[in-house]
């Protein structure tokens, strides 16, 4: 299966992603990660991106795809892959489909915006092990302190209300209309993010017609 996973920050992409990796055997590839990859490898595509970032301009998404689709087209993707944090845009989306990567479904997890920003602003970790906590469904034994360590807990600057808040936003300005997109294709399904870890997992796999 080739699956493109979207939904708002802290939805739960990565989690999901990692269960749906081990289930159907395929990796899940992050653009974040290829693109630090063919910088690394100096490939062509790599180098003009690097060219880019040098000059502290944004990489353009002609040469993203490019470099997607090189990654794509190695042979631990010959069965199957599951692209996490692309297409961020209707444009990337575009130029994806232009490029003549086929895409079988389009997952897209969804969740509410309060909800977002209580399990978001709810995050603790430890200041000095980095052990992750939640005020709401982790408290640590001894409130602000790190059960292993003793430490002090510390909300992260991106977790803070008003943070999460604009990058909803920049996700629903900016990537939220692709599901249009793919809709129109009939390739997007949803599923609802829960509570429960679980319970989610059900969702995502009936959405993809997977066992539950």
């Amino acid at each position: 299966m080739n699956l493109v996973l979207m939904g708002p920050p802290g939805a739960g992409k990565g989690t999901q992603g990692e269960i749906l990796s081990k289930r159907l055997g395929i990796d899940t590839i992050s653009t974040g990660v290829m693109l630090r990859t063919a910088i690394k490898e100096q490939t062509e595509v790599g180098k003009i991106a690097e060219q880019y970032i040098n000059d502290g301009k944004l990489v353009p998404d002609d040469v993203i795809v490019s470099i997607v689709k090189e990654r794509l087209s190695k042979p631990d993707c010959a069965n199957g892959f599951i692209l996490d944090g692309f297409p961020r845009t209707t444009a990337q989306a575009e130029a994806l489909t232009e490029s003549g990567v086929k895409i079988d479904k389009v997952l897209s997890l969804e969740v509410e915006d309060d909800v977002i920003i209580e399990r978001l602003s709810s995050r603790r970790e430890c200041s000095k092990c980095g052990a992750p906590y939640n005020v709401i469904s982790n408290k640590p034994k001894t409130e602000g302190k790190c059960d292993k360590c003793g430490g002090d807990l510390i909300q992260r600057a991106d977790d803070n209300p008003e943070t999460i808040k604009n990058r909803l936003d920049i996700y629903h300005e900016q990537t939220e209309p692709i599901k249009e997109y793919y809709e129109e294709r009939g390739l997007l399904v949803t599923a609802q993010g829960e509570d429960k870890l679980e319970d989610t997992t059900k969702n995502v796999a009936a959405a993809l017609g997977l066992e539950v």
